[in-house]
């Protein structure tokens, strides 16, 4: 809310309505977020989607095949062309695409993915890789958020389900594979990893505490912490 006053604010000063700006040293509260309050699905769940999915019609598995395994966003799923993922790199099939904020990404097709997308592209070779089923034009935003819906509603999923579901069930069921943090920053393409922590807290599996180091471990760092001088020192 305090952002909403202060844009409203800024802008009417850039306009000229008002003088000046009151709201420019307004102090925004701090708001601590344990985890993402996205319900997303568990790995049954998730597979049980993408089965559905892919008997459903070609377009609406290539969907959430790119959104539940390769964690891409609703409006990156829409603009995905045929010629986006023709590129290999290193003998892979590659996907470019725009990030948020307007970055570059390249990421790489997994093998379950790569099939799936073939299958929606068939004899095309260039243009939008997901059209609608009916009218064969290319999705947007609205259109990926029904077909999602109508996937999950086949699916027997009992919770509403938006395309972060399943962009935070792909990156929630990396952690829980074993895939360090920082893989599943970049399968998430977050720009630090406090984001991809939110997600890691919102599995509701705490981490296990870190043991602590043996008695003489911990003396014989310390001493060479302390440099050769008193490193030579003898212990009491």
């Amino acid at each position: 809310m305090m952002h909403a006053v202060r844009g409203y604010f800024r802008f009417a000063h850039i306009d000229g309505t008002i003088p000046g700006d009151p709201a420019v040293y307004a102090r925004l509260p701090k708001v601590h977020r344990d985890g993402s309050r996205t319900p997303g699905l568990d790995r049954l769940e998730l597979i049980r989607f993408l089965q559905v999915a892919q008997t459903t019609t070609v377009h609406h598995g290539a969907l959430a095949y790119l959104l539940g395994i390769n964690a891409l966003r609703a409006s990156q799923d829409a603009a995905v062309r045929i010629e986006d993922y023709t590129d290999v790199l290193r003998g892979q099939r590659v996907l470019h695409l725009v990030g948020k904020g307007n970055k570059p990404a390249t990421m790489p097709l997994t093998v379950p993915v790569l099939p799936v997308l073939e299958a929606c592209r068939g004899e095309r070779t260039t243009g939008p890789l997901i059209l609608r089923p009916l009218s064969e034009e290319a999705v947007d935003r609205r259109d990926v958020y029904r077909m999602v819906q109508r996937i999950a509603r086949t699916a027997k999923i009992p919770r509403r389900i938006s395309p972060h579901s399943l962009r935070h069930a792909a990156i929630t069921n990396a952690l829980d594979a074993g895939v360090p943090l920082l893989d599943a920053q970049i399968l998430a393409r977050h720009a630090g990893p406090r984001t991809t922590e939110h997600y890691d807290r919102a599995r509701g599996q705490p981490r296990p505490p870190r043991r602590p180091l043996p008695h003489r471990l911990r003396r014989r760092r310390l001493n060479l912490s302390m440099g050769p001088r008193l490193a030579s020192v003898p212990p009491r």
